[in-house]
């Protein structure tokens, strides 16, 4: 474990992980990215208290107030990128059974594609990919980036949110406990990855869908698409029913569901 430790508990984290465990930082991804371009080792993660300079996909901000989880996991998988990025199902996976794991019983845990985790309908969690790697070659790095509201969830987002404590989970279920807990699902889950591929990934994912079968819209970077949400392709698009029998891949977008 490297840097400045936080206050408090630790999480108890399987071998495979290196921590750096920090109290402040002004991102983890972008912590974690300075690390993977130095050389660091797959399974090098870092966590902080509080992020100054949290953010989520498209650039956008991520309040990050101290009692989330906030981390970022440097990978090194030797696949293309198009396959490393399969690697954002398995951290939901993970999420999930993390956030199961811990959770009262009658908690909902459902994914939201492509990268959110929902606690009974709402956000609870996200996941940010980052990667650098030539096209037609295999990926450099990956850093997987994850923040999860346990205390605290932001009032004014645009997908309603809620925390873990806010749905029943007690005290005792810190960020740190969180964390040690994903660390375990995680590895389990991205271990299955490595021996089997997507396939197992994409069942358990559409296992616990939002959406799956229903009318939902996606937004796209230069137009809105709308029809009925009937599966996840082999690679990880979501295939959209649309008026008349067509269908379309989406391999990027974002996701509402009335």
């Amino acid at each position: 474990m490297n840097g400045p430790t936080p206050d408090g508990d630790l999480p108890r984290l399987p071998p495979a992980y290196r921590l750096v465990a920090l109290d402040s930082v002004g991102s983890t991804n972008d912590e974690a990215r300075r690390l993977a371009a130095e050389g660091a080792e797959d399974g090098t993660l870092v966590w902080a208290r509080e992020q100054s300079g949290g953010r989520g996909r498209r650039g956008r901000g991520w309040a990050s107030p101290r009692g989330n989880l906030y981390l970022s996991l440097v990978l090194r998988p030797q696949c293309s990128l198009a396959e490393a990025a399969q690697l954002g199902f398995v951290a939901a996976l993970g999420v999930g059974d993390a956030i199961g794991s811990v959770a009262p019983p009658l908690i909902e845990v459902t994914y939201k594609w492509p990268n959110d985790v929902l606690v009974n309908g709402r956000k609870a969690a996200g996941i940010l990919l980052e990667s650098q790697g030539t096209a037609g070659a295999d990926c450099d790095w990956l850093v997987l980036g994850l923040g999860v509201n346990v205390a605290s969830y932001p009032e004014d987002a645009e997908f309603p949110a809620t925390s873990l404590r806010f749905e029943g989970c007690p005290a005792e279920v810190t960020e740190a406990a969180l964390l040690g807990a994903f660390g375990k699902h995680f590895l389990t889950w991205v271990n299955r990855w490595l021996e089997e591929g997507f396939a197992p990934i994409r069942r358990g994912w559409l296992n616990h869908a939002q959406g799956l079968g229903e009318e939902i819209r996606v937004r796209l970077a230069r137009e809105e698409l709308s029809g009925t949400f009937k599966d996840l392709d082999e690679s990880g698009a979501l295939v959209l029913g649309r008026d008349g029998g067509g269908e379309r891949r989406v391999t990027a977008g974002e996701v509402y569901i009335p």
